[in-house]
């Protein structure tokens, strides 16, 4: 292997390319990177065995070949090396990088020890534009669990909702749907439970190019996104998911038109004091406004007064704060309703104008 290319163009993507190189040492391969030199690219590759990342930048390929290299090693010299020209030559076991004023040495692994990422791309099931990702996904992917004690809330729930495709995240306490977006291209045969972490990774990704593609192989129960030079990749989960539909609420005795900018911020304002109760923020809802307010016997307490519109009863009802702050922030529009039906049941946001959202939160139980 001989190729030449600027390091510029490989530093954009190589920290990125870091999100799916192991950490934990089961398999040493698993630490490197796979660089393939061919059709003018270099091509670099990495897995942990639950996603797999590979990209692409152009480049000057005198002799095509493949091996791999500590990931870590390589991607941090990268990053002091600045914009420069340079070469990479496999002799035998070992991969000699040069540039102006420097020279390295690589040991190397065969790159026939590093796992495929994927045997066959599948269905080209959707695809969006990065904006619609970034403003749909951003909404639904942080209800789901962080923990895989629990695989199936682990995952984003993707179905068919025509005209397009619904999404459900859920950790057993909150609730987020989105519906109605990103038509499909092919007929869904069964939903498909999508790992949350190859989302958030998708929202990571860095690339010029606006369109991402979504391929599914069922075969190989795995999951592809494309966009541009850069390819994401994971295993589908295989567990059954909730049937999410029996806890969302068919009516509510109080709703509210709040801004959710004021809401935000007072719910912000309340969290000084909750933080000493378990992060308990309390909503008293009127006739004309809402009080936010905390209470800290060691503390202190605060309440914020939010003007809002408020129809059905008045009413009362607490939240963990930090889910009040993950919704409020997840969403770009102005007006937010909340619903509810006594202190007990879930609350529900919804967007203004827009029945497509839905996020439904559990209470916390407290005394006076």
């Amino acid at each position: 292997m001989k190729v030449t290319f600027l390091s510029d163009n490989l530093q954009n993507k190589i920290s990125f390319l870091s999100h799916a190189v192991s950490v934990r040492g089961q398999l040493p391969i698993l630490s490197n990177f796979l660089l393939e030199a061919k059709n003018g690219k270099l091509i670099i590759s990495a897995t942990d065995l639950e996603i797999g990342i590979s990209s692409s930048v152009p480049a000057n390929v005198e002799k095509e070949g493949r091996v791999t290299i500590p990931a870590r090693n390589f991607s941090d010299l990268l990053a002091n090396l600045g914009n420069q020209k340079i070469s990479l030559e496999l002799n035998e076991a070992t991969l000699n990088l040069k540039s102006d004023k420097t020279k390295a040495t690589f040991q190397t692994m065969p790159a026939e020890e590093f796992p495929k990422l994927y045997e066959e791309k599948g269905e080209e099931l959707v695809n969006f534009k990065k904006k619609e990702i970034e403003e749909f996904m951003l909404r639904v992917v942080f209800a789901a669990a962080q923990d895989s004690s629990r695989p199936a809330l682990s995952g984003i729930l993707i179905d068919e909702n025509k005209p397009g495709i619904i999404l459900v995240a859920t950790d057993g306490v909150r609730l987020s749907l989105q519906k109605n977006v990103f038509k499909t291209k092919e007929k869904f045969e069964e939903p498909i439970l999508v790992p949350s972490r190859i989302i958030r990774e998708l929202l990571s990704i860095k690339e010029e190019e606006d369109l991402i593609r979504v391929f599914v192989s069922k075969k190989n129960n795995q999951i592809l996104f494309t966009q541009g030079e850069t390819i994401l990749v994971g295993r589908l989960i295989g567990a059954e998911y909730p049937d999410y539909q029996k806890i969302i609420p068919q009516k509510c005795d109080t709703k509210m038109d709040v801004d959710r900018e004021e809401l935000l911020n007072a719910i912000k304002i309340c969290t000084v004091f909750a933080r000493e109760t378990a992060n308990i923020i309390k909503f008293s809802i009127t006739k004309d406004k809402i009080v936010v307010s905390a209470n800290s016997p060691s503390v202190g307490e605060d309440n914020v007064e939010v003007e809002a519109k408020s129809t059905g009863e008045e009413n009362e009802i607490a939240f963990n704060a930090r889910y009040l702050l993950d919704v409020l922030s997840s969403i770009s529009k102005d007006d937010v309703l909340f619903e509810m039906t006594g202190p007990l049941n879930p609350g529900v946001f919804k967007i203004k104008g827009d029945d497509s959202f839905l996020h439904l939160i559990m209470p916390i139980r407290v005394q006076g």
